[in-house]
């Protein structure tokens, strides 16, 4: 099963809308990535970001930039290889109803059901951002140039479901360079292992702990050997792992400041990196060994590491300090825009190592955990609230994204 030779049953085709930019023609296609990199030269930071072995992609999307021609703007001045969305992205676009409108106005005509509808408006954004971005997937080999559609988070629980939907938006957006999001809920992991055996490429989503990230990389591993068991060539399986970063240090500075010691204060705006420099460790061991290299032998590619949630959410904080603080080569950081534009505009890399703030720094970072632990901080707790938190807005934004498109198709202008 190969999303690139499926046809789309929805979306341009299905709908009678095509996106078109502010002059009328169609979104042209990027070029390879690294011919985007070497045609402007104004951000000298974001071009050594890439340099250091760091994939930009933006986390947000919307038909406004599509059809604006912002998002192309961003692959060609910006270094921006890829986009990841969610439920709140989109239920944030479509709240702004605007050049929605014509694609609303039709299915509205056609009969189509909210659900129905809602699926059509997120593909056709995804299909078009895809198509932008098809000519660096090329030329990456298919690592970067990734748009990544999130399945319904209602079925965070249901395997089977969400293996179902997994396949259904594969050949729904028909595009070889989709990623499709499922949450790493404990009941989700049979899922990714068996929609990646399946042939859908997976960006796995809300991973808090290094505990659960560990089991998302087996996910990842018994995923490839179902593969390889099934003849499928391992080269063309592709994943990421997205570990969320800010959001960890907002909840345990909250349990932080009410513990209020010297020693706890001293700790605020630290759990959230030093989580991620010990996932990014769990990283190197689990691709390392007997089981990973009879994979790699195969063809096999690693699940790269994915930093999301990488603005800061404390305003007292460096603005840019969830990119500098976590480069390390071979990674992906995921930001919002603002963040993207604050590292053009002031970012930093480390002088030593190209920028490598990861590597060979776990002993530091689990000091630094070993700290907070002291203090009384359950970090166990702190990562099973923020997975059902994480888990629960999304599926909050799920329903107002309903409830948005509803209203529009009831009241078409």
């Amino acid at each position: 099963m190969h999303a690139g030779g499926v046809a789309s049953p929805v979306g341009t085709a299905g709908t009678g809308v095509s996106v078109r930019g502010e002059d009328g023609k169609a979104p042209e296609q990027a070029v390879t990535g690294q011919a985007q990199r070497g045609t402007h030269v104004a951000d000298d930071r974001l071009a050594a970001l890439a340099a250091a072995g760091v994939s930009i992609w933006l986390d947000d999307l919307s038909r406004g930039r599509v059809v604006s021609g912002d998002l192309r703007r961003l692959i060609d001045e910006k270094h921006v290889v890829g986009v990841t969305t969610n439920p709140t992205i989109f239920a944030a676009a479509l709240a702004h109803r605007g050049v929605y409108t014509p694609q609303i106005l039709e299915l509205t005509r056609c009969g189509a059901t909210v659900g129905d509808a809602v699926r059509m408006l997120m593909v056709v954004d995804v299909q078009e951002a895809c198509d932008l971005f098809r000519g660096v997937w090329e030329a990456s080999d298919g690592v970067d140039g990734r748009v990544s559609l999130e399945v319904n988070p209602e079925q965070a629980g249901n395997r089977e479901a969400t293996v179902l939907e997994a396949v259904s938006l594969m050949r729904a957006v028909g595009r070889p360079n989709l990623y499709v999001k499922i949450p790493a809920t404990r009941a989700s992991l049979p899922a990714i292992t068996e929609a990646l055996a399946l042939g859908v490429d997976v960006n796995v989503t809300l991973i808090f702990s290094v505990e659960r990230y560990r089991e998302v990389m087996a996910a990842y591993l018994a995923g490839l050997e179902r593969a390889l068991d099934a003849g499928v060539p391992l080269s063309g399986v592709h994943s990421v792992a997205s570990f969320f970063v800010s959001r960890v240090d907002a909840e345990v500075d909250e349990r932080l400041e009410e513990i209020g010691s010297d020693e706890a204060l001293a700790l605020r705006g630290r759990a959230g990196i030093a989580n991620s420099r010990l996932a990014h460790q769990a990283f190197r061991e689990t691709f390392a060994g007997p089981r990973w290299e009879r994979l790699a032998a195969k063809g096999a590619r690693v699940q790269r590491p994915l930093w999301a949630s990488t603005g800061v959410k404390n305003p007292a904080y460096p603005d840019t300090m969830y990119v500098t603080e976590l480069v390390a080569p071979g990674t992906v950081n995921t930001m919002p825009a603002a963040t993207l534009n604050a590292f053009a505009d002031h970012g930093s890399l480390r002088r030593a190592d190209n920028g490598d703030a990861v590597t060979g720094r776990a002993e530091e970072a689990r000091e630094v955990i070993d700290a907070i632990t002291a203090t009384g901080v359950d970090l166990a707790e702190v990562f099973t609230f923020l997975e059902r938190d994480g888990v629960d807005r999304f599926t909050r934004s799920w329903a107002e994204l309903h409830e948005t498109v509803g209203r529009s198709m009831e009241e078409p202008e």
